[in-house]
């Protein structure tokens, strides 16, 4: 007489096992998760990287999930698509994305293959030249920068052109350069250890925010003929939009742009891309940086675009540039 358990229970442990790894296995392959760097915590751009983040959740239902990471600035967020594996944005100039292919200005002795696996999403809020001085008068010229310590940091955009437009306007040696970090800025204006700091962001850029809101505060204006000597792009901050400044302060910007590399599945950069323009009207609600994103900034875009977003844009029939394809 055979004394044989019955298979059956054994067969319901195997399928009860299966069901829960099966059920891992989709939960894992439901998320995928995305690094973002951007910029330093406390400057518009990480802000920003905040928000983009919670639009994606809640535009995803939680299937992406787009990490934070702090950045020194855009050169080394480009710097890093070298040894950069798997799901990674990140944000910079294209200017910049055209020196790092053609292994020119801060790519000169880092050139890699890996530069042209480079591709486009998306634009975001320009950046923004801000000079922010001490004092009550409001609105300044560039001239009145003269005999003042000014922290410009190091590194980055922001600090690279303050330095071209001190030197450009003839006050490089008129003016002492603070050895800090741009972090530093607000916290050492405050406390009367420099007379200015320049921060390169989006308005209206928390820093100064944050700096109007304890002291009285200037920026600097820039004249039409200082703009055109520049070469850039012209931009006006409005008057009210920091406390103390009640008029127009014109300055320049540069565009900026959301990339990533040909190892992001079409399918996740479709999904970023097509969340981001489904998000962007609710983000302008919260904050206003994002009101000024426009689908014509898809043309400042360097290199190429990523094929699953312009899956996207060809689908929405958003006209794009055949140097994009």
């Amino acid at each position: 007489m055979s004394h044989r358990k019955p298979a059956f229970p054994r067969a319901l442990l195997v399928s009860a096992t299966a069901v829960v790894l099966g059920a891992g296995a989709l939960f894992a392959q439901a998320e995928t998760r995305v690094t973002y760097k951007s910029a330093s915590a406390g400057t518009a751009y990480y802000q920003m990287g905040v928000e983009l983040s919670e639009a994606i959740r809640r535009g995803t239902d939680g299937e992406v999930v787009l990490t934070l990471e702090e950045s020194q600035g855009s050169v080394q967020n480009v710097m890093e698509v070298m040894a950069r594996q798997g799901n990674y944005v990140f944000t910079t100039p294209p200017g910049l994305v055209e020196q790092a292919m053609a292994g020119e200005g801060p790519f000169a002795e880092r050139r890699s293959p890996r530069f042209e696996e480079i591709r486009g999403l998306f634009p975001i809020p320009a950046i923004t030249m801000h000079f922010v001085v001490a004092g009550d008068e409001g609105v300044i010229g560039f001239e009145d920068l003269e005999g003042k310590e000014i922290l410009i940091g190091r590194g980055t955009f922001g600090a690279r052109e303050a330095e071209r437009y001190l030197e450009l306007f003839d006050l490089l040696d008129k003016v002492e350069v603070a050895d800090a970090e741009i972090g530093s800025g607000p916290d050492a204006l405050k406390n009367g250890q420099i007379d200015a700091f320049v921060t390169a962001s989006s308005f209206p850029t928390p820093n100064v925010i944050e700096t109007a809101a304890s002291m009285s505060i200037s920026l600097v204006s820039l004249t039409d003929e200082q703009i055109e000597q520049a070469g850039a792009a012209r931009q006006t901050i409005p008057a009210g939009t920091y406390p103390g400044i009640d008029e127009d302060v014109e300055t320049t910007s540069l565009p900026v742009i959301a990339y990533t590399t040909s190892g992001m599945d079409e399918e996740t950069a479709y999904t970023l891309t097509k969340t981001f323009w489904e998000r962007r009207e609710a983000m302008a609600e919260e904050s206003p940086w994002w009101g000024g994103i426009t689908h014509d900034m898809i043309g400042n875009i360097a290199g190429s675009l990523h094929p699953g977003a312009l899956r996207y844009y060809d689908e929405a029939d958003i006209e794009i540039p055949d140097d994009l394809r």
